[in-house]
């Protein structure tokens, strides 16, 4: 099997984003990522916008304890797929895996229904190099709460993937296809669900529950959970909590972010050193993806989980004094 090995990428990697930090976070000037009275593309949007609504059915068609189960079930599986491989290895190459495995990681965020893999990494390595700055897509420091939670993902000039951003993950045909082809493998989930719910009702009818119930439970209020729970570092992550590590953007940490995440709501940790697969430094910062990750290691589906490098202890240790 063909491995996937990350490429060097100190920027995104190794170097904490201190405010001590010598370099410049830009070259040249760039344009803002939002342009003065740039509106939302309504009509790009309105399949999210069904998806939110569609949650409304659960008036309609109940709940049973299995819906309920595969609703969280789904909620957390493929909040890993996010936060282990859309964050912490497509787009900081935190650890290793093999090319197999690296697709599988692929199809879990993908399932998520938050686009593919390459346009995530993309507009997240962009978020790193220029956040809290007006180049920054999801900023709610330049561009407002509302916009930094979701506005930015329904404007026309952020629908595109920057390539050039990712030109380690370009190289693999099946994620481009992956990322081309984003709704694949959500439908493919939804219609997976409707058809576990028929054969529910059709040969375990006292479990209480049916197609309609499971493409409700199990796909719409699972995801629409997933999508806000996953904006609220993008948006309250910038907003709430305890700045711990003196970074140029505005990121803190918050535990109760951190539970709903998997361990993302430790954000100013991440901030302060990205290139660590550990998000959760200290041993009551929670961080369940990394736990998740360390047990892959053991079995071998994972390596080479990346420490908080020395600089960034040297730095810790002088600040802290």
């Amino acid at each position: 099997m063909t491995s996937a090995e990350p490429l060097a990428n100190p920027e995104l990697q190794d170097v904490p984003s201190a405010a001590t930090d010598a370099e410049p976070r830009v070259e040249l000037p760039l344009p803002p990522s939002r342009r003065v009275g740039e509106r939302i593309d309504w009509a790009r949007i309105w399949p999210f916008l069904v998806l939110q609504a569609s949650c409304l059915l659960v008036f309609v068609v109940g709940w049973s304890p299995v819906a309920v189960i595969t609703c969280v079930g789904l909620y957390l599986v493929r909040m890993f797929g996010i936060t282990a491989f859309y964050h912490r290895y497509f787009s900081h190459r935190t650890f290793r895996v093999g090319r197999g495995m690296q697709f599988v990681g692929a199809l879990l965020g993908a399932a998520a229904t938050q686009r593919g893999p390459l346009w995530w990494a993309a507009h997240h390595r962009q978020h790193h190099r220029h956040s809290d700055t007006p180049q920054d897509a999801h900023s709610p420091i330049a561009h407002g709460f509302w916009w930094a939670h979701i506005g930015w993902i329904a404007c026309r000039r952020n629908y595109a993937t920057d390539l050039d951003q990712v030109p380690d993950l370009a190289r693999f045909p099946e994620l481009r296809w992956l990322d081309r082809n984003d709704l694949v493998v959500p439908l493919a989930l939804l219609a997976g669900l409707m058809l576990f719910g028929w054969g529910l009702e059709t040969w375990a009818p006292s479990l209480g529950t049916d197609a309609l119930q499971m493409g409700v439970w199990g796909f719409s209020v699972s995801t629409t959970l997933l999508f806000h729970a996953t904006a609220s570092i993008n948006s309250l992550a910038h907003l709430i909590g305890k700045r711990v590590w003196p970074t140029k953007d505005k990121s803190r940490n918050s535990m109760a972010l951190a539970l709903l995440t998997l361990g993302e709501g430790w954000h100013n940790n991440h901030h302060w050193c990205p290139g660590t697969a550990r998000q959760g430094f200290r041993w009551w910062e929670i961080d369940l993806s990394y736990c998740a990750l360390v047990a892959l290691s053991w079995v071998g589906l994972v390596h080479d989980l990346r420490p908080i490098p020395a600089r960034a202890r040297d730095e810790a240790r002088r600040i802290r004094g």
